[in-house]
């Protein structure tokens, strides 16, 4: 590991609004501003990849069958309207606050800088989680050629994951395009097969129903609305990944025009990817047990052969990799802008916004990397729920961000802006606030329980040190 560091030009920083101005940074104390590398295509690339649709068809969506049954496609469907929401705030906050902080960066400017906080503590809860427990999945799809342990595997994918994070953002993207080609095969092949041996007609996609038991002869009941309301926060979760080009946006080139185009059009492909194979997968079931069983690698076997079969579980084994890959290199980023923004005590803060000769975090990259390694041998069973929950309640604070985006001298500021406004943050307020007060109390618990002793961390020293620290700044183009 080179311990030389790449000299960059200094931005001109923006600070979020704050009771005091603290006095400008000297040269040497001024952020560091990662370098502009990509457009939309390679942003495209490298969001897909972080939404990674085949992987989380393949272990996400099962849990979904599990409890929603045929309700599995409605409910994606809905979230994904809902995500369109979601990303028409991204977009125009996202020109507005092009930032490797992302959503905090964001909502610190505009809702100020306590409720910037919080969501960097939501948005660090999920990227820091995530990323390993997809990682286990692994061993399953590589179980055809090899038998292995799936917290080794997992462990092992996160270190090759951030050995990769540690390379130019560039070389990464062509690294993820590649892998997502064959993750997109993988789902086209899963599509095309459920089609060709459909049991069922397109109207089981709206008879809401999901077996009792696991046989065949079992019973079935309805789902009901509630079900799929409290489903919501996992179908965001799967479709959620396009918020990564917004953490990219300081590393794009004309951001003003380049992030709202990567955040749309990544939202409107990974939609098609993932809802068209779960279509497939529903109709083609053999009988309800075996869809709301979510075995996929079985029922792509009968469908086929084993051949098939094994070629699409290692698709789906590359497909993890790559959203590891990914992930890793989105949550070196926040973890490095929270750095820079002096989150954290001074000696924390300088070794976390360190860059390598490649132009990367790589402190902050080893920082996410091998502890998500090491989380892959801990019991994560409740990590669907907190996701949901944490990623709800960040969409939440995203939206009024948005709702304020166009006061004072925001509102005159050259950026993409969306449609509908104000009516589309105000509508997606309502509905995450609902959808957030219908998740399960343990989960709630938890998420809340962790941003309670991040609100204490703000109260005891961050706060006190107001003209020092939390000062969230923008990069100028």
């Amino acid at each position: 590991m080179s311990e030389t560091l790449r000299t960059l030009p200094e931005p001109v920083a923006v600070p979020a609004s704050a009771p005091t101005e603290p006095a400008a940074p000297t040269a040497a104390e001024a952020p560091r501003k990662l370098k502009r590398s990509i457009g939309v295509v390679g942003g495209t690339l490298l969001t897909l990849s972080c939404v990674t649709p085949a992987s989380t068809l393949f272990v996400v969506v099962p849990d979904l069958f599990s409890t929603l049954g045929t309700a599995t496609a409605l409910t994606i469907a809905i979230g994904a309207l809902l995500c369109v929401g979601v990303a028409f705030c991204y977009s125009e906050l996202g020109t507005l606050i092009p930032s490797a902080g992302g959503e905090y960066a964001m909502v610190s400017t505009m809702a100020g800088r306590l409720a910037g906080w919080l969501v960097f503590v939501l948005s660090l809860l999920v990227v820091m989680i995530v990323p390993p427990v997809i990682a286990m999945g692994t061993a399953d799809y590589l179980a055809p050629v090899v038998h292995l342990d799936p917290s080794y595997a997992g462990a092992g994918v996160m270190l090759l994951a951030t050995l990769a994070g540690l390379l130019d953002l560039r070389a990464n993207a062509w690294i993820t395009g590649i892998f997502l080609v064959l993750e997109v095969i993988a789902a086209g092949v899963v599509a095309v097969l459920g089609f060709a041996h459909a049991e069922r007609g397109a109207g089981s996609l709206v008879d809401l129903t999901v077996a009792t038991g696991s046989g065949s002869g079992d019973g079935t009941k309805a789902v009901t609305a509630m079900l799929i309301v409290s489903g919501l926060a996992i179908a965001l979760f799967v479709t959620q990944g396009f918020s990564t080009a917004v953490y990219l946006s300081e590393e794009m080139e004309n951001p003003r025009r380049n992030v709202a185009r990567t955040v749309l059009l990544t939202l409107g492909i990974s939609a098609v990817v993932l809802l068209v194979p779960v279509a497939a997968i529903t109709m083609g079931a053999p009988d309800l047990a075996a869809l709301t069983s979510g075995d996929i690698g079985a029922m792509v076997a009968a469908w086929s052969s084993s051949g098939v079969g094994t070629f699409i579980s290692l698709c789906v084994a590359l497909a993890i990799i790559n959203a590891g890959i990914v992930m890793v290199i989105q949550n070196s980023r926040v973890l490095f802008a929270s750095a820079r923004d002096k989150a954290w005590p001074a000696p924390v803060n300088s070794v976390l916004s360190r860059l390598g000769r490649f132009g990367s975090p790589w402190v902050a990259t080893l920082l996410v990397g091998v502890p998500g390694a090491a989380l892959c041998f801990v019991n994560l069973d409740t990590l669907y729920g907190v996701t949901g929950v944490s990623v709800t309640g960040m969409y939440l604070l995203v939206a009024v961000a948005a709702l304020l985006a166009r006061r004072g001298s925001h509102g005159a500021a050259p950026a993409w802006r969306m449609p509908l406004w104000p009516g589309v943050p105000v509508v997606l307020i309502a509905v995450l606030a609902y959808v957030l007060s219908q998740q399960e109390a343990p989960y709630l618990l938890w998420t809340g329980g962790i941003v309670g002793v991040a609100t204490l961390y703000w109260a005891l020293y961050l706060r006190p040190r107001r003209e020092s620290r939390w000062l969230v700044t923008v990069p100028t183009d």
